[in-house]
């Protein structure tokens, strides 16, 4: 024991010796090497192995017609203050737009979303690539049935709950029910919500828009629907009260449109049956249904002007998004083989050099305990 004091590389008073500590690793080399090479066979393993999967990235700017001219409101919506102004009062933050990507009926509409993957001819939706089309991988059995045996253990023990079914499901009425995810559903949309992501800039006032998948063209195609989903929700939440005016107003002047062509026909017969020798009784009728059409009209003239208005009060508050940064097919993938190779023969030089110089350590850190004792 003393001789291996003698060799630490250390010394209490002068410190670390640095030639010391390079010696122990020049004699000890063959077990560096040996643990070396043995993580390197495994990262080999790990990057052959490895699943691909690619980024792609667009960033957009949305351009929200405010109803007043004033832009400190509309750098305010931005940040997501309200500074109590009544063109504020319809406005949705931006920094609600992350919370419509996670949504689930969002993320459930890019689950049905067909896609190309290369091993299929046509166009699948992801629930039906993962639930029927894709096998698993080698190592992805391998570590089911090694790492992951405990869970598979455990998932045959319990005992498998059926998926939930709403009463009356079959329904055609239009009372609002809860979203139904199955079991298979939930881990598509699990995996979705780790691959599609939103980031809002408060200060620069775009958002960028991430998604991540297993191959380029599917990808790419998954991004372009998620940037549509996105605008046409957004959309759809900022002009949700003007067009619901729009269809009170439509609905409306269609039946006053109706009601007054009605009048008109009848005030037509009504004068033709007063060039024949119309009686009192004739003219007063002529002079009522006058007065109902002169109404009428009036009343389908002014609906004919608030129609317009609500039309264009729809494309003011329907917003613009400029996009800066499209959609473009990724040519290479987001992880490498070669940057996996290195950590994993990284990790095993640094662990080899470890257990040379602990080798000498330990038994100082036994004797530190003995004497404590």
């Amino acid at each position: 024991m003393q001789e291996n004091m003698n060799n630490m590389p250390f010394d209490e008073e002068e410190g670390i010796d640095i030639m010391a500590l390079v010696k122990q690793l020049w004699d000890g080399r063959k077990t560096i090497i040996i643990w070396t090479c043995s993580f390197i066979v495994l990262g080999l393993i790990a990057a052959l192995t490895m699943k691909r999967s690619y980024a792609v990235s667009t960033v957009m700017v949305p351009q929200i017609n405010s109803k007043s001219n004033s832009s400190l409101s509309s750098l305010a919506s931005l940040a997501g203050f309200d500074l109590g102004t009544a063109s504020n009062a319809t406005d949705l933050s931006p920094l609600i737009y992350p919370q419509i990507v996670s949504s689930v009926p969002f993320r459930k509409e890019l689950m049905y979303t067909p896609v190309h993957y290369q091993d299929v001819d046509t166009a699948v939706c992801m629930y039906t690539y993962y639930t029927e089309i894709l096998k698993p991988t080698v190592f992805g059995t391998i570590k089911k049935y090694t790492i992951g045996l405990p869970g598979v253990i455990l998932g045959a023990l319990r005992k498998e709950k059926p998926d939930v079914v709403l009463p009356g499901g079959g329904s055609a009425d239009n009372t609002p029910k809860p979203l139904v995810v199955t079991k298979k559903e939930e881990k598509i949309l699990k995996a979705i919500g780790e691959s599609v992501s939103l980031a809002v800039d408060k200060k620069e006032g775009y958002i960028t828009l991430n998604v991540k998948g297993s191959e380029p063209i599917q990808t790419a195609e998954l991004a372009m629907k998620a940037q549509q989903l996105l605008q046409e929700e957004i959309t759809r939440f900022r002009i949700e009260k003007s067009q619901s005016e729009l269809e009170y107003i439509q609905a409306r002047y269609n039946e006053i449109k109706r009601e007054t062509e009605s009048y008109q026909d009848q005030l037509a017969r009504a004068n033709d049956r007063a060039q024949n020798m119309a009686t009192t009784h004739d003219d007063m009728e002529r002079v009522r249904i006058q007065n109902k059409y002169n109404i009428s009209n009036s009343i389908y003239s002014e609906l004919s002007k608030q129609l317009e208005q609500a039309k264009m009060q729809v494309k003011k508050d329907t917003p613009v998004f400029t996009v800066v940064q499209p959609v473009t097919v990724p040519i290479q993938a987001a992880n490498s083989r070669a940057k996996t190779l290195i950590v994993w023969t990284f990790f095993g030089g640094v662990l080899g050099c470890g257990i040379v110089l602990g080798r000498n350590y330990w038994p100082k850190v036994k004797e530190m305990f003995a004497s404590n004792e």
